[in-house]
Parts: structure tokens; sequence; C-alpha cells
């Protein structure tokens, strides 16, 4: 019953359903000035469509409920300090000044695509976060909300923003927060994330505390950031699968100058364009790997005194094999195996004394 609560109140708080049309300035409103969004309830939106299958339909439900608290706690935050939610051109808002995700929304984030149905059907339920560009006047600049800004993008709806003055140090702690509680970085993310903020200059407290990690795991991270080319990360993509010793691994693979060489012709392949990213990942993985292992030993060939060869001992791996050759005499082998019983007593023995 609190839920429903909870749900009609931010629909009442953010005007429901999806907007006929994008709100507009007024004629004589400079660009860039704030167009607060009417806070008193309209018509309920129309019934979302159904959606096709069991377990999406679940996937939603679950998503839904993160939302909507996520949602009350923004609305909290934002009414206890006197902040309103207003209209914003999204032509006017930009990205955050460090970036945190590999993912191309639009193409492999399935997670993006269903906010935007969502969007669609019932408006932005959820603001943005961002504060006024610091170089460009009339700009803003996002702390949280990325997603859902191209959403209403890829719409052509205006964004829905709450925009409070932050300092750098403030807007990356908030761009972290969001990350842990809506959808966590991959490793490599996360990694990546660091190496730029601390390229940045920003001190490793800050830095740990937007990832939420000890300092034994920012440095692994900052390690792993230091050993993969982001060229690379960014053409593997987040691959959620890969943890951190699989990172280190490829890192410590791509320390020679012919691995690297390898890792471009696996990235340019067919094959590769073709592969969603923790497909991809495994594939350069295994590129470098299989390069990466010796050439097996050739075996020694066993001879009689008349030169003829009737087997091979393979000293490759942990155990020794002699293989004799196909069509010798059972009776022979018979007698050998009998013979090495004997040699291997006597050898025994011997050590011993």
């Amino acid at each position: 019953m609190a839920g429903n609560n909870r749900k009609n109140e931010l629909r009442a708080l953010f005007k429901g359903g999806a907007p006929a049309a994008a709100p507009q300035a007024p004629a004589d409103q400079p660009a860039g000035e704030l167009t607060p969004v009417n806070a008193q309830p309209a018509v309920p939106p129309t019934a979302p469509r159904a959606a096709s299958g069991a377990v999406k339909a679940m996937g939603l439900s679950l998503g839904s409920i993160t939302r909507e608290a996520e949602e009350a706690r923004v609305l909290r935050e934002a009414l206890t300090q006197g902040e309103r939610v207003v209209a914003l051109d999204p032509a006017l808002v930009e990205a955050s000044f460090v970036e945190d995700r590999l993912t191309d929304g639009e193409v492999d984030d399935p997670d993006f695509l269903a906010l935007v149905d969502s969007i669609r059907e019932n408006g932005q339920q959820s603001p943005i976060l961002v504060r006024p560009h610091p170089e460009k006047q009339g700009h803003y600049q996002t702390a949280y909300g990325h997603r859902r800004l191209k959403a209403v993008r890829r719409l052509e709806l205006q964004v829905k923003a709450i925009v409070r003055p932050l300092t750098d140090d403030e807007l990356v702690l908030a761009q972290g927060k969001e990350n842990a509680e809506r959808r966590n970085l991959s490793f490599i993310e996360r990694a990546l994330f660091a190496a730029a903020l601390a390229a940045r200059g920003f001190d490793r407290k800050v830095i740990g505390d937007a990832l939420a990690v000890q300092k034994s795991e920012l440095s692994r991270l900052l390690q792993v950031a230091d050993s993969v080319p982001h060229a690379f990360a960014r053409s593997i993509g987040p691959a959620p699968k890969a943890g951190r010793e699989r990172w280190m691994a490829i890192g410590s693979l791509l320390e020679r100058e012919e691995a690297r060489e390898k890792a471009e012709e696996a990235i340019a392949s067919s094959r590769f364009r073709a592969a969603d990213t923790d497909q991809r990942f495994q594939f350069v993985f295994n590129c470098l790997s299989e390069g990466d292992k010796p050439e097996p030993e050739k075996p020694e060939e066993l001879k009689d005194e008349a030169g003829r060869v009737f087997a091979r001992l393979r000293l490759d791996g942990k155990a020794p094999k002699i293989e004799f050759l196909p069509g010798t005499h059972p009776a022979f082998i018979k007698e050998a195996v009998s013979m090495l019983a004997k040699w291997h007593a006597s050898f025994v023995e011997n050590q011993r004394s």
C-alpha cells in the first residue's frame, strides 16, 4: 500500500504521463533559463503496454521497485534542501567531465532500451542531477542521470533535472553513488574511472569514496588501468563477466609488442565485431594466450642397436610417457614392462643405500 502511495506521489510531482510536446520557454526567456516543472497532479497516464513474456515482466517489476526507491530518495533530498525539479533543453546539458562507462547505451545496453520505453510510456519519473557549467554560461554539467539524459534526447523531450552548485569532488562522488545504487560498473569500467580521476589530480580518498572501495582495491584498479591500453578496453567493452584476475592477466600479456599487434588483428576481425562484450574479451584473451604457450617438445625416439625406432619418449607435461609404435609385438611390450619393473626396483634400492 505504501508503495502505491509513493508511486502516486511521484507521478503527481513529476506530471505522470509523457508530455504530448516538450514544454517551451516563453519567447522572452533567455536560452538556458530554468523552466519549473508543474508540481500539480496531472491526468493519470494511459496504461503501459503489456510486457512480452514472463521474464521481461519480472525484470521490469524488479527494475521499477529499484527506480521507485531511488526516486523517493532523490525527491526527499531535493525537497529538504528547498530545491525544485526544472525542465531543461537537453542540448544545454553536457555529460560529466569524466567518463565512467564503456557501453554504448543504444547498441549494447538492454537496460537503456528498456528505459527509453519506460519514459516514452510513463514520462521521466526521476530527475537527473546537474550543476551550472563551470565554463559555459547557460549550460549545465551532469552529475548523475546520463542514461536518462540520452533517453530523453532520443525521444526529443526536455529533461527534468535538479540544479545544484557542486564542486568537482561533489560531482564525482554523486556520479559514483549513482553507479553503486543503480547499475554497478564492471571491473574495467571502475578501473578506467579511477584512472581518469587520478589523471585529473583527484585525491585518492575522493576516488575511493566515489567507487566505495578500500585503498588496496583502489591500487589494484589503478594497476589494471595502467596495464590495459584504453583503446583495447574501449573496443572490448565492459565485459561484466571478466573479473580482476582475468583483466590483470590480459594486461600482462599486452606488455609485449607482438601481443599488442596480435590483439589489434583480433579486434579488427569480423568475428570480434559480431560478438557481445564478454565474447569479445574471451576472443582476445584466447588469441593472446595461444600465442603465449611454448611450443611442445618433440618426443625422443628410442632405437634398438640396428637403428630401428620402436618407441617414443615424451618428457613434456607432468608425467613422462613411453609410447610404443603401432605394430609392436605384444610379447616385446610385456617383456619390456617386466624389465622396467626390475630396473626400477634395483634403482630404488640403490638410492636407499
